[in-house]
């Protein structure tokens, strides 16, 4: 019998899932061009996805960010809970060498370094899909216990994602 190998990063993911005490169920799923694309391909609802994503502070430093899959960081909220001006999405590559993960697969688990976690209020709802550390791969986890685990400011910092404009 020939096992499959998970990529480094996913292997990674689950190492550190493990050592917090988290359960982490991973999934294969074919490769997904969008948020809802990998939610259909999951057979889960948007919002059931929470994406995570690396925030480069004025100084260099970086955060993750937790929001649900239909929901947006909201900028002005984030900025005055965090006393600060300026925050921006870094580049992919800049991203990359911050985590350890590709754009598309980040997690705050296993990540490079240990950057602090802040989570919209929304997402402390039941189990959810999170990047699992490695293209056509996803991660299942009780959504209380993944912020427990990774001592998760929780506040006000999304919004609800725009409607796409009408077609003319």
């Amino acid at each position: 019998m020939v096992t499959q190998r998970l990529p480094a990063g996913v292997e990674r993911m689950i190492r550190d899932a493990t050592a917090r005490g988290l359960e982490v169920h991973v999934v294969s799923r074919p490769p997904a061009g969008s948020l809802p694309e990998a939610a259909r391909l999951l057979g889960i609802q948007r919002h059931e996805i929470i994406k995570s994503l690396v925030v480069k502070r004025k100084d260099g430093t970086f955060l993750f960010v937790l929001v649900q899959g239909d929901r947006v960081i909201s900028w002005p909220k984030l900025r005055s809970l965090l006393g600060v001006n300026k925050l921006s999405l870094p580049q992919p590559d800049v991203a990359l060498a911050a985590t350890g993960y590709e754009r598309g697969t980040i997690t705050p688990l296993g990540s490079s370094t240990p950057w602090p976690v802040y989570a919209d209020f929304g997402v402390e709802q039941g189990r959810v899909c999170i990047g699992a550390g490695g293209r056509g791969h996803s991660a299942f986890v009780e959504s209380a216990q993944l912020l427990a685990a990774l001592d998760a400011t929780v506040a006000d910092i999304g919004d609800a994602e725009p409607e796409p404009p009408a077609w003319p």
